[in-house]
């Protein structure tokens, strides 16, 4: 069997873990499957390589955020500060991932870890520290605090997670169908356009006047 530099193992591991990750779950995947399927005959190559099942995730998801960050600069750069048009710009960087299997596969599993931004507590995650991805949930959120009766800052950075969180599952389900060979119900144009339309919706409904209760039939 021909050997391999550490460069092109880790890559065979990389790819191995997008596709069994994406299968079985981020907390369900087996290494010994990711391992097996990289043709790495050392079952503590994921450990050697990266340090642990949680190193090994940190670099798929790094290879997609720099696909991602490449195509979100430039959209961010021209877009307004406008809620809907920032959301355009991030569901738009978020779409290029749909035109490779890989991709998607990267879109199923960054939706499992949607809840670790940081959005609610204002303090980004590592990976997304520094980031145009950050940058860009700063700028949605500071279009929200400027509304002129502007949501409370607990329910308003709680909304945004949640929109964010929206985005993320809608683009693991596109996904999904893309790698199980479903026809989706509406085009990808139709579907990234009503989820811009859907997300902003959501941002900018109205302050809530009370907590959730019976609804009263009117006399």
């Amino acid at each position: 069997m021909a050997r391999t530099s550490g460069p092109e193992t880790r890559e065979k591991l990389i790819r191995a873990a997008e596709e069994i990750f994406a299968a079985q779950g981020v907390h369900g995947a087996q290494l010994r499957d990711i391992v097996a399927l990289a043709g790495q005959s050392n079952p503590s190559a994921v450990q050697y390589h990266f340090g642990s099942r949680a190193g090994l995730l940190d670099a798929v998801m790094a290879g997609r955020q720099r696909r991602t960050e490449k195509v979100l600069a430039p959209l961010l750069a021209a877009a307004p500060d406008e809620v809907r048009e920032l959301l355009a710009a991030l569901i738009t960087a978020e779409a290029s991932e749909l035109r490779t299997e890989r991709g998607r596969r990267c879109l199923r599993i960054s939706a499992q870890l949607s809840h670790e931004s940081g959005v609610r507590a204002r303090t980004p995650h590592p990976a997304l520290d520094g980031t145009v991805h950050w940058r860009l949930i700063e700028r949605v959120e500071t279009c929200l605090a400027e509304l002129p009766d502007p949501l409370p800052e607990p329910l308003r950075l709680e909304r945004l997670d949640l929109a964010l969180t929206v985005v993320g599952a809608a683009m693991a389900d596109r996904a999904r169908q893309y790698l199980d060979g479903t026809e989706p119900l509406t085009s990808e144009a139709l579907f990234l356009a009503d989820l811009v339309e859907t997300t902003t919706a959501l941002l900018l409904a109205a302050r809530p006047q009370s907590g959730p209760g019976p609804r009263r039939d009117p006399a």
